[in-house]
């Protein structure tokens, strides 16, 4: 019998300005509206760094989602993989005390590195401080839930849209 993969949503970034808070909106939209197996946990990771070692290195495969640099138009998604998880916000050194990749490093060190996926979002606007994200990175939030949801199932989750 195998066991189940334990599996973290991850949401990262700075709410206090603007669009870097989109990972922590779509994961606390995620924990209102949907029941997901034992097998995975949806965490408000903030702007915690290393802190998040700990939830980080006790699960089996991680799914961020954070704001995305990746130079396309406002609003376009992104699934990144392996070297790719650097135009992530929260794998550079952004507004957070320190980066995803610095704590991914560590969990390596400690031979418990999680198999990662970051789902994002370009950005409209990360640097002005207001605590709404952009009309346009809004409009994508239920498109991101989906492709996170994806993720879920994909890793051996599960989930149920609550009444």
């Amino acid at each position: 019998m195998t066991e189940e993969k334990k599996i973290l949503v991850l949401g990262v970034g700075n709410i206090l300005f603007t669009d870097e808070g989109i990972g922590v909106k779509v994961v606390n939209e995620l924990m209102s509206q949907y029941s997901f197996s034992d097998n995975v946990e949806v965490m408000d990771g903030g702007t915690l760094g290393t802190k998040l070692m700990g939830p980080m290195m006790e699960c089996d495969f991680l799914i961020v989602v954070d704001a995305v640099l990746g130079n396309d138009e406002p609003g376009s998604v992104y699934r990144l993989t392996g070297e790719d998880l650097r135009r992530s916000l929260a794998f550079k050194d952004s507004m957070h005390q320190t980066d995803l990749l610095d704590t991914m490093v560590l969990c390596e060190l400690c031979d418990r590195r999680p198999e990662c996926v970051v789902i994002g979002v370009e950005p409209k606007d990360y640097q002005t401080m207001h605590d709404e994200v952009s009309d346009v990175t809004l409009e994508r939030l239920p498109f991101m839930m989906e492709k996170v949801l994806e993720e879920v199932s994909a890793a051996g989750g599960s989930y149920e849209k609550m009444a």
